[in-house]
This record gives structure tokens, C-alpha cells and sequence, in this order.
């Protein structure tokens, strides 16, 4: 890895790196519905799961930290659309410890590396205890659920914004000139301290228009 590292920094390049998810991981051995249940029910078979997936990514973070990697991305989906899936006490038992201990375990070998946390839905409730544990991009801010602006006002001092701009919404029902408005609002209420990497909030599904792509990327190449 270290040397692929290399490679991209002498051509000018960032390198990213994939960490894993935690949660995700736990509840696709157990079941949806079963790990929920155990949260409440089996809490140590939770913390068991947890903890060898927990170890598992300490290590890619370090050889990352240790290759000179300067993004990690790690995440999981914990909120739907109005809340998070569980209460902020059982995120604050079973997964806010075992993701400060990954990013602590790449920070003590490479303290300037960025963390990427990707959550899709409302997570406004945690966002500043992942601040906390060291996040310093957040992903993907869904407009459908949270507001950008206030997300910038509360917290851009600690964070750079990843996404924003809306797949349930503007990309596949928009016109190409509202997907254009959207862009160059975003642009000049977040992006203005150059905090703020612009990109649709998930994958573009085969609904979104072409002609809404092009006009993504000529609106976010445009300089104001």
C-alpha cells in the first residue's frame, strides 16, 4: 500500500481508503431485526460482534495511517428519514466507542489523516459527538431530511460537507436548470470558506436524466 501511496502523492494525487462499516457488518450476521433486538435483549452478543469488527477495522486504519493514506471513509446507515434506527444512548453504548477507537488508532500514527463518516438519513443528533471522536467530512447531508444550512452554521467550523445535493429529489425529478440553481446555491451558502465537496447524496439511479448530469457537472465547474 505504502508504495501505491507514493505513486499518487508524486502525481499530485490524494489517496483515499475504504475502512469498513461496524453496524452494518453486525446486523447482516444477526439479522435486521434480530440485532436490534439483541441491543435490548443479548447486549453481549452485541458487544462481541461489535468489538471483533471494531478490531478488524483498527487494523486497516493503522496500515492506512502507517502507508500515509490521507482519507479514511468509514460509516454505517443508522438513521432513517426522521431519527435515528435506535436511541442515542444505545449508539453512544455500541458504536461511538468502537469508532473513536479506530480513529484514534489511525490519528496516533498519522494525526493530520481526515475522516470521511457516511450515514445516510437525519443523523443532526450525533453530529457533534462525531466531531468528538475526531470526524472531519461528513457524508452525505440528504436535503430530503436535513438542511444543509444549518448543518453549515452549527458545524462548519469542524467539518467539510460531502453531497448535499438531493437523488430523491432534484437528479431524478428536477430540470436541468433547477439542478444548476441548486448547485450554485449550494455553492455560495456552503462552499464559500471551500469547505464543501459537491456531489449528489448517493449513487445516480437509471430515473435521473442525462441532461441532469451534464447539468451538475457544467454548473459545478462554473466559476463564481
Amino acid at each position: 500500500m505504502a508504495e501505491q501511496v507514493k505513486i499518487a502523492h508524486e502525481n499530485n494525487q490524494p489517496v483515499i481508503c475504504w475502512v469498513g462499516h461496524i453496524y452494518e457488518v453486525a446486523w447482516q450476521i444477526r439479522g435486521y431485526e434480530q440485532f436490534l433486538v439483541d441491543m435490548l435483549l443479548n447486549p453481549e452478543i452485541c458487544e462481541f460482534i461489535l468489538d471483533k469488527i471494531c478490531e478488524r477495522n483498527v487494523r486497516v486504519a493503522q496500515a492506512a495511517a502507517k502507508a500515509g493514506v490521507d482519507w479514511l471513509t468509514i460509516g454505517d446507515d443508522v438513521a432513517n428519514e426522521r431519527t435515528l434506527m435506535f436511541s442515542i444512548e444505545h449508539w453512544r453504548r455500541f458504536l461511538k466507542p468502537r469508532w473513536a477507537k479506530v480513529i484514534k488508532a489511525a490519528k496516533d500514527i498519522k494525526p493530520d489523516i481526515q475522516v470521511d463518516y457516511h450515514s445516510d438519513g437525519n443523523i443532526m443528533d450525533i453530529i457533534p459527538e462525531l466531531i468528538e471522536i475526531g470526524v472531519t467530512i461528513l457524508n452525505p447531508i440528504q436535503p430530503e431530511c436535513m438542511d444543509p444550512i444549518e448543518v453549515k452554521r452549527k458545524y462548519g467550523e469542524y467539518l467539510v460537507l460531502k453531497g448535499t445535493v438531493g437523488t430523491q429529489s432534484t437528479m431524478p425529478f428536477g430540470t436541468p436548470d433547477e439542478v444548476k440553481r441548486v448547485v450554485r446555491e449550494r455553492k455560495r451558502t456552503l462552499g464559500y470558506d471551500g469547505a464543501l465537496i459537491l456531489e449528489p447524496t448517493h449513487v445516480l439511479e437509471p430515473d435521473v436524466p442525462i441532461e441532469n448530469v451534464i447539468a451538475f457537472v457544467e454548473a459545478c465547474k462554473e466559476r463564481t
